[in-house]
């Protein structure tokens, strides 16, 4: 059941306001900030309340989901950013609708996403010790940059992460930051972070994120999967 348009729009100036109180304690300009509305499990109608309310970026982790949204939602301003882990044979599939994919972490997919038409691109870093959590290692990043910019189409705008689970995630955010230093290196252009949940996007915005991925503190708690 979609939630109702008064508690979304309470939970959504809510997360606004915060966002806001926490880039003004970071002495960074709030406009600088994209809040991407993480949509997972919900359904079309709610994406169509969130537009209605001015949101404009919407992320989702499954493509078969996010494909079936974008086209239901063709009519609406919305950029769809693919934030789940991407298999190489469903790349070029979401490219049809991603306007930005976040989770690139390794050449196949890069290759898989490469074509005629500009996509943006960031490239997720592995902050853990476990490879099943996705994301490219922290001393491989600058060699996938490397390949993404001489990839066919691909944009490389810069990179993601998601904290570590039982840890402080400020350090781990400016781990994400000086990576991201290098990378401009390669890559002047590649200055977006995109790093900070609902748990812990003041400690993102405190160590330059610029892209905060915000499901449940606005959305609500996910309905239950079959």
């Amino acid at each position: 059941m979609t939630a109702p348009d008064g508690a979304l729009a309470e939970r959504l100036a809510a997360v606004r306001q915060r966002v806001t109180d926490a880039a003004r304690a970071a002495d960074r300009d709030p406009a600088t900030i994209t809040t991407i509305v993480v949509t997972k499990f919900h359904p079309a109608s709610l994406v169509r309340s969130l537009a209605g309310l001015g949101v404009r970026d919407v992320g989702e982790n499954r493509h078969q989901e996010a494909s079936a949204k974008a086209a239901e939602l063709a009519d609406l301003p919305l950029t769809w950013h693919f934030i789940g882990q991407l298999q190489s044979n469903k790349a070029r599939a979401v490219r049809r609708y991603a306007a930005v994919v976040h989770s690139v972490d390794r050449a196949s997919v890069l290759d898989a996403l490469a074509g005629d038409e500009p996509l943006d691109v960031l490239l997720q870093v592995n902050l853990t010790d476990d490879p099943g959590r996705g994301g490219v290692a922290p001393d491989a990043v600058e060699r996938l940059a490397e390949r993404a910019v001489a990839t066919r189409g691909i944009r490389l705008r810069g990179l993601m992460a998601v904290a570590p689970l039982g840890e402080p995630a400020r350090p781990a955010f400016a781990r994400v930051r000086e990576l991201g230093e290098r990378v401009r290196a390669i890559e002047p252009e590649a200055s977006a972070l995109s790093m900070g949940m609902s748990g812990d996007f003041a400690d993102a915005i405190a160590e330059g994120a610029t892209h905060l991925r915000i499901g449940t503190a606005i959305t609500g708690n996910r309905p239950p999967q079959p």
